[in-house]
């Protein structure tokens, strides 16, 4: 049996997602191991992240300052705007750079079952980024789940009338996949077979 402090940290890594009990331990086995470098190098980065983290007042993106990384970049093509349901859809499509513009997260999709509704989402804000002009194309690429097209045609209606082109991803997304799972093959075809929605 281990100490009280190392099944504490054991069961902490066990909750993160990918991991389960037998990963964790061998994880903090390995930071034992290596406790003089690598487990305080890791306690400083924790530290750091939880000091600085914050969510980006334009976006909604999670980054260690406001406007983030991504917002704040010149070369980022401000014309398209892609809204993404979260974070780790966003960082998905980031990841394989075939997006030039800017992004939108809404933290969640539309679900009556839930009880999530548009004001829980971050409708509203992207509304009022498109209403402030400046923006030509709306990418829509909510996860291929019947709450995210919900959500897609919601957002499509809402934007109906405003002078910006909606788009899409491709089908051909796997029913029921999320963006964070999927090959950046996969995300590149979506991305370059986007249509207009309606």
């Amino acid at each position: 049996m281990a100490s009280q402090e190392i099944e504490t940290l054991t069961a902490q890594l066990a909750r993160l997602p990918g991991l389960g009990p037998r990963s964790a331990r061998r994880a903090v086995l390995w930071l034992v191991k290596r406790r003089e470098t690598s487990l305080a190098a890791l306690l400083d980065a924790l530290v750091a992240l939880r000091d600085r983290l914050s969510e980006c007042a334009t976006c909604g993106n999670v980054d260690t300052a406001s406007p983030c990384a991504i917002c704040a970049d010149p070369r980022r093509d401000s014309r398209a705007l892609c809204v993404v349901e979260d974070v780790a859809d966003l960082w998905a499509l980031d990841r394989a750079r075939l997006f030039p513009g800017r992004y939108h997260v809404l933290g969640g999709r539309l679900s009556a079952l839930d009880g999530i509704g548009p004001g829980d989402l971050a409708i509203a804000p992207l509304l009022a980024r498109v209403a402030a002009g400046g923006i030509d194309e709306v990418v829509l690429a909510m996860n291929a789940t019947l709450e995210g097209q919900t959500t897609a045609h919601y957002i499509a209606e809402r934007l109906e009338g405003m002078p910006v082109r909606v788009t899409q991803l491709a089908h051909g997304l796997p029913v029921g996949g999320e963006l964070d799972y999927l090959d950046e093959g996969t995300l590149a075809q979506a991305l370059r077979a986007r249509r207009a929605i309606g």
